[in-house]
């Protein structure tokens, strides 16, 4: 493919209106963009949002370790500390993947471009030989990471992966993955969520962009709080917008097998500035879920 015109300033709409919405015709793009190093949805750092929640409210996620009565990490037979497993879908350059291992989680990246994936190791790597190197947060005892280039949809990459080989895991976290995925996969991406998380797990979700119109071609496309409920709650199903983005609500639906429930919504009160108003006041939200 063509280097990408980055005098455009639709480029991201226009080259993905090009490509359409079939699973390796986005891949494609993605990874073109990539080639040619143009990834502008990079925050050049880990998200803040997804750091303070760690720090600040770790009641609303599974904990990376267990301790004993010492406070000393639980381990294996083997001696190996246990750690608990995190999923980055849409890892791209790997900020979130490393914050992850920081607090302590064995991690995985996934991204369907093998260009993204290499930048995500050479961006460690170079973080790694830093001064001091990458540090864990607090008492945490840092975990490991490992990456996978796959489409999120298929079935076989989780296979092996997550905790103890099962393909499910314990966190999962999602900013600027759905937003970049069309409206028409939204459906697919509740169903996958649902069978990746592990029983006890917890999906969390950086709502971006929130406000944007549905109608305002994407990516990245239009989200707000309704839109992760009615998707989560029935995994799979597809719904209809209106053009502001608000979603179309039916009353008749009945539960659904692999339904996430909402434990919390919160206003961080730090984020991306992307995901900021002019005034500096914080526009998204991050969602916590559960099975």
């Amino acid at each position: 493919m063509a280097a990408p015109d980055t005098s455009n300033p639709n480029i991201l709409r226009d080259t993905f209106a090009i490509a359409g919405h079939a699973s390796e015709d986005q891949k494609t793009a993605w990874d073109n963009l990539y080639k040619h190093d143009f990834h502008p949805w990079d925050r050049g750092g880990p998200s803040l949002a997804l750091a303070d929640l760690l720090s600040l409210r770790p009641d609303l996620v599974v904990p990376a370790q267990d301790v004993d009565r010492r406070g000393k990490p639980l381990r294996d037979e083997t001696g190996a500390v246990v750690r608990r497993t995190a999923l980055v879908p849409g890892c791209g350059r790997g900020h979130d993947v490393l914050l992850l291992k920081t607090f302590g989680y064995n991690v995985v990246g996934l991204d369907c471009s093998a260009d993204g994936i290499r930048r995500a190791k050479e961006n460690i790597a170079a973080l790694e030989a830093t001064p001091g190197g990458i540090k864990p947060q607090g008492d945490m005892q840092i975990g490991q990471e490992s990456w996978a280039v796959a489409d999120f949809f298929a079935q076989d990459w989780a296979k092996g992966l997550g905790t103890d080989g099962t393909g499910k895991f314990d966190l999962i976290y999602d900013y600027t993955f759905l937003c970049a995925l069309p409206p028409k996969l939204r459906p697919q991406w509740s169903k996958r969520m649902s069978e990746l998380l592990s029983h006890d797990g917890r999906l969390v979700c950086l709502e971006f962009p929130s406000g944007k119109p549905l109608s305002d071609q994407g990516p990245p496309w239009g989200l707000n709080p309704e839109v992760y409920e009615e998707l989560l709650s029935h995994p799979g199903h597809e719904l209809s917008y209106n053009d502001d983005g608000t979603v179309i609500e039916t009353h008749d639906l009945k539960p659904t097998d692999g339904a996430l429930h909402r434990i919390s919504l919160i206003k961080p009160e730090r984020t991306h500035k992307a995901g900021m108003n002019e005034d500096g006041s914080v526009r998204d939200f991050i969602s916590v879920w559960s099975l």
